[in-house]
Order: structure tokens, then sequence, then C-alpha cells
């Protein structure tokens, strides 16, 4: 089931959007033939990188079909495609491979990396941007919400949709075995939302859609509740009704 929503992801786009501009601002590559957005969503990291190099050389592409469908609304002029990153193999070698926010969703790390960073030109840079943010509130209020014995049994798995980010030296390890030059950081971003519920639509077209997707309607309503009232306990709400969000992400930038 396709349930990633463009709209529903939009509703953030500035927010969404500030971090593969942070990324992309480190990738030093000019002139590039062949570049690629891996998981590009509804097209607003594939456009930072149109308004970089032009259209010609940049291609998107992405496991969802509705993804797909908005990101081609957005750009006409560039090329879009369905597929997965976890066995994409690029007809020619690459000079930019742009992962912001999907990788997360990909398992075993060790091996995905090297076999991406084997896809570049010699010159060609890897830039990475994933969400760290497993161990915070939002995230894990997930997980109590999951374990509410009404739909326990029907969540069981839901968590193990996510991989676990690995430590920066590991990071390093693996990247530097490939490459010339690796530059890893963390950035914590602090998001301003409308109240409790502001979380709530953040994530209910990211890191909520493995909970959703196994629940019915009603079940949906009653776990999204159970997850608003946990998120009370950690996120307060400011005189005016604003909640800050800290939302931390790690960002890899490998040259091969």
């Amino acid at each position: 089931m396709d349930a990633w929503s463009p709209a529903q992801y939009l509703k953030f786009e500035d927010h969404r959007t500030r971090p593969a501009i942070d990324l992309l601002a480190r990738v030093g590559n000019e002139h590039p033939t062949n570049v690629t957005d891996l998981g590009c969503g509804p097209g607003n990291s594939t456009e930072l990188l149109v308004a970089r190099y032009g259209s010609g050389p940049v291609t998107g592409m992405d496991t969802s079909v509705n993804m797909i469908e908005a990101a081609k609304k957005r750009l006409p002029d560039c090329i879009f495609y369905e597929a997965d990153a976890a066995t994409w193999s690029p007809a020619k070698p690459q000079d930019v491979i742009f992962a912001n926010a999907v990788l997360q969703w990909l398992p075993d790390h060790e091996a995905l990396f090297v076999r991406l960073a084997r896809h570049l030109k010699p010159g060609g840079t890897l830039a990475v941007q994933m969400p760290d943010n497993l161990d915070e509130p939002s995230h894990v209020s997930m997980r109590m919400a999951a374990a509410d014995p009404r739909w326990a049994e029907k969540l069981a798995k839901a968590h193990g949709e996510r991989t676990t980010i690995l430590p920066a030296n590991q990071y390093w390890s693996i990247l530097k075995s490939q490459s010339s030059h690796v530059d890893i950081w963390r950035t914590t971003y602090h998001h301003p939302l409308r109240g409790l519920n502001g979380i709530v639509e953040w994530f209910k077209s990211t890191g909520l859609l493995p909970y959703l997707s196994r629940l019915n309607a009603d079940e949906q309503i009653a776990y999204l509740e159970r997850y608003e009232e946990l998120l009370r306990e950690h996120y307060p709400v400011l005189s005016d009704g604003t909640v800050i969000l800290a939302f931390p992400r790690i960002f890899l930038i490998a040259v091969r």
C-alpha cells in the first residue's frame, strides 16, 4: 500500500526542506552530468538540485507512486521514475547521489553505504541526511502508544521499519573505505508548531506511517489520541499555543 501523502508531507515544506538546503551547501561538485535524488518525495529536494545544476543532469526516484506523480507536476522538465534505493543500480556512474531523509528506512547500512559510494565517479559525492530521532520523546511516545493492548499485536513489527542510526564513527569507517574525504555532522533543528496536534500532523506523513498503516480508521483515531496524550508529558505548550519540536538529524558527505 502506498501510504505516502504529498499533501500531508508538504504541510511543513519549509521545515522539511531546510535540512536539504544545509546538505546541498556542503556538496562541492560543479557542472555534473549525472545527479540522482534518491527518495525524492514530492520534489522539494529535487527542486534544490535543479536550481543549482539545471534540470538536464538531475533525475529523481522514489518507491511511492503518489510522490513521483507530485514531483512530476512540480518539475515537469525533470525525469522521475519509480525505484527502490535498496536495490537501485544506475546505468551510469554518478557525480552526485543526494539522499535526503530516505536511507533511515533501509536496513544494513554497512552494505548500503558501500554500494552507493561505488556508484560514484571519481570525485563524485554521496550526500546523505537522516533523522536521528528514535530516542526523542516524539518517537518513544509512538512506541508507547503502540503497546496499548487494543492494537499491540497489530503494531508489534511497526517499529522495525525504521533503521537505528549508527554511531558517527561507524559511518566514518564505512565511508572512508570507499572515499577520499568524509564529513559528518549532527544538527538539532527546533521547529515551532501549532500545539501538540502540530507534532501529530508533522509525523502523520513520516514516522507515524508504519503504525497508522496497520490500523483501521477507528483505531487510527484512538491511537493518535493516545499518542497526543503521551506527547503532553514532554512538549509544553507555550503561552501563544506554540510547541517546539526538537528534531536531531545526522549529515554525511563522502567524496570518492
